[in-house]
């Protein structure tokens, strides 16, 4: 057995059965604490409002992976129990409407359970995997969404291969804009559609048809006639990929009706109890690198569509229509932190819940999930800087969640974390306010100044936030004041700021980061000779840009960056995403820009020791784009390392291991350069 899975054996088996007592002082979060973490995911509140299903995810240290289990309580967090206590992943259930059984996935088919009896069985022989289920009204049926396979393209018949021969398989052949997908590989040709199957079994019918994509849970009228979803039924649609429109699909028919048309994306519909109205979000496309999906709501027999919250300058996702249809739920962000909030059709808001998230396990993004039930009841994944996403509920016109779950107190109670601050400091660019985050290492001390570690968000049409995160608790243990700001282009603080990367980027950002950097110097929590910086795609790409532009920092691992925009956007898996939104025009008719904002435009002047690392499955920032950062390095004489994490795909840190593995890797190089105490 290799001596590394040896010690995360028997460390996983230490932090299961030697826990220290109440009266031991906690001890620091180490890596094979990351095994050990639990966190809760997508909350469904039953109807009634008196129980809940939540996916209870882990990690899975002989499958070094992360997995769920649905489990069940009640709205006050008793009864807190496995769903059905079988040793297999399950995820996206669902309520019937009237309260009595769970639909749910599990190894690719649907199941339903029931609650009075406790039984739990399959009701689908599927050939794909669904998703996206959704209940009739009536309780009787179930919708969902599934790819029909094609036939994959072929140019020529093959040989035949003789009896016995060992031949390699027959080239692929693509023919498709979109063909593949990061952490996906390959993707299977053929098309999603909506299908129909009786809520105690038997075949499934399919109700949409057509070469389009039909994905998202489909939303039923009141009287179970039809269903009102978004998709791209455009013939263009594979180039024309941001536009998508509602429809409604009647089932007697089969008949499809556009029930929005403009020039942008329609998403998220949500019907209202009484049928009357649909609810959505989206955006008239005015071709930017950011902008902001408004909430909208329209009479579902052909009323003007009207935003519902127009001054609210930020995204809205995540519709729920409250049960007497006077008003709309949704999840937005403002300044590093999300929320639920809820619109009346008459023109009142308020926040229903704050410190949502908590369920992006790695590093601190935003990202939570809610549910709520006919009285109002809301069920969400609440989030905490000290522990990932608990189970929590707030009552009608309450501000004060309960959380209901403790899903780390046997082990983060523990740990000595490092304590989040929020930082405030201004550009010196435009003096904009700029928001970041510090993490002070565990044992601080007031007065002295430690070393550094910036750590740069991806995206860059992102956020980070005040939420639990592994990766910077590990950078903080090792004795870091990590620093993770919201440069300009991040998310959460109104279209401007995030739009002002628009043919920009890298642009002031950078300017953004050391403005911080600089301010956290002044503070007298860190010095000039003890900085580092690293960060992943996005990050990656600032990481490589800052080192490029000075020289202040000891070390530098930059992590999955684009190097060179010409490169990555002809060959990476969104390669068809960028001109125009991003930068103007495409590769090969504006190279002089592409090249500007390339960080590899910048190597001549890098001479900070600098790790790349990349997963050797990457197909977002491809293996080349990392080569090219590490080749230049290699032929100017500055010492580098290349790290290629094993089949990785873009984000490294979905299995356990590699997780653990990148930020030790990090804190290697780091430490291979260190600053001289005084």
């Amino acid at each position: 057995m290799p001596q590394s899975l040896l010690s995360l054996l028997v460390s996983g088996l230490f932090f299961v059965a030697a826990l220290p007592s109440t009266a031991e002082s906690p001890r620091p979060f180490t890596r094979e604490d990351v095994f050990g973490l639990e966190w809760a995911a997508s909350p469904q509140i039953s109807p009634d409002g008196e129980r809940i299903v939540y996916e209870r995810m882990s990690m899975d240290l002989m499958a070094d992976k992360r997995t769920a289990r649905l489990w069940l309580m009640d709205s006050d967090g008793d009864n807190h129990v496995p769903l059905t206590g079988n040793d297999t992943a399950e995820a996206g259930a669902q309520w019937s409407p009237e309260g009595d059984r769970i639909a749910f996935i599990s190894e690719s088919q649907i199941y339903v359970h029931w609650l009075g009896t406790g039984k739990t069985s399959r009701i689908t022989q599927l050939q794909q995997s669904p998703s996206s289920l959704s209940w009739s009204p009536d309780g009787k049926q179930l919708a969902f969404s599934m790819l029909v396979p094609e036939k994959p393209p072929v140019l020529v018949d093959p040989m035949p291969v003789p009896e016995g021969a060992e031949w390699p398989d027959p080239p692929s052949v693509t023919t498709s804009l979109r063909y593949e997908r990061d952490g996906q590989g390959r993707l299977k040709p053929g098309f999603s559609h909506y299908f129909l199957i009786d809520a105690s079994g038997g075949s499934a019918r399919q109700v949409t048809q057509g070469n389009f994509h039909h994905r998202g849970a489909a939303q039923w009228l009141p009287d179970g006639s039809g269903l009102v979803f978004s998709a791209n039924r455009n013939e263009n649609w594979e180039l024309d990929f941001r536009e998508s429109e509602l429809y409604l699909l009647k089932l007697d028919t089969g008949d499809i009706t556009a029930l929005t048309d403009r020039r942008g994306p329609d998403r998220g519909p949500a019907v209202s109890p009484n049928g009357r109205y649909v609810s959505w979000y989206g955006y008239d496309d005015k071709v930017q690198a950011y902008q902001v999906s408004q909430l909208y709501v329209m009479e579902l027999d052909g009323g003007e569509p009207r935003a519902l919250r127009p001054e609210l300058d930020r995204s809205v996702s995540d519709l729920n229509w409250d049960g007497k249809s006077r008003g709309v739920y949704y999840v937005y962000s403002n300044k590093g932190e999300s929320f639920v909030g809820y619109s009346t059709l008459s023109g009142s808001h308020r926040d229903a819940a704050t410190a949502l998230g908590g369920e992006s396990m790695a590093r601190p993004y935003s990202g939570g999930s809610y549910s709520v039930s006919d009285n109002g009841y809301i069920a969400y994944t609440w989030s905490d800087p000290q522990r990932p996403a608990e189970v929590a509920v707030v009552k009608p016109r309450s501000d004060k969640p309960e959380v209901l779950s403790a899903l780390n107190d046997n082990l983060l109670a523990y740990r000595d974390l490092g304590q989040v601050e929020t930082v405030w400091y201004r550009s010196s660019v435009d003096q904009r306010e700029l928001q970041g985050w510090i993490i002070k290492p565990p044992g601080y001390e007031e007065g002295k100044a430690y070393p550094l570690l910036v750590e740069n968000h991806g995206g860059p049409i992102a956020h980070y936030g005040p939420h639990f995160s592994p990766e910077l608790q590990l950078f903080a243990t090792a004795g870091y004041l990590v620093f993770y700001p919201n440069p300009r282009g991040s998310t959460s603080y109104g279209e401007e700021f995030a739009n002002l990367l628009y043919n920009n980027y890298p642009g002031e950002d950078y300017q953004d980061v050391m403005d911080g950097v600089d301010y956290l110097i002044e503070q007298g929590l860190t010095a000039e000779d003890r900085l580092y910086v690293t960060g992943g795609s996005a990050g990656g790409i600032m990481t490589a840009w800052i080192i490029g532009k000075n020289e202040r920092f000891k070390a530098a691992a930059v992590i999955k960056p684009v190097m060179n925009w010409i490169s990555k956007l002809l060959t990476a898996d969104n390669y068809y995403a960028y001109a125009n939104y991003r930068y103007p025009g495409q590769v090969w008719e504006n190279p002089e820009v592409y090249w500007k904002f390339s960080p590899v435009s910048l190597v001549g002047n890098i001479n900070t020791p600098t790790m790349v690392m990349v997963g050797s499955s990457d197909l977002r920032t491809p293996l080349s784009e990392a080569k090219q950062l590490y080749h230049a390095l290699q032929i100017r004489g500055v010492d580098t390392a290349l790290v290629e994490v094993p089949e990785a795909p873009h984000f490294i840190g979905m299995r356990p291991s590699q997780l653990i593995t990148k930020v030790d890797h990090i804190l290697a190089w780091f430490a291979k350069y260190p600053w001289l105490p005084e």
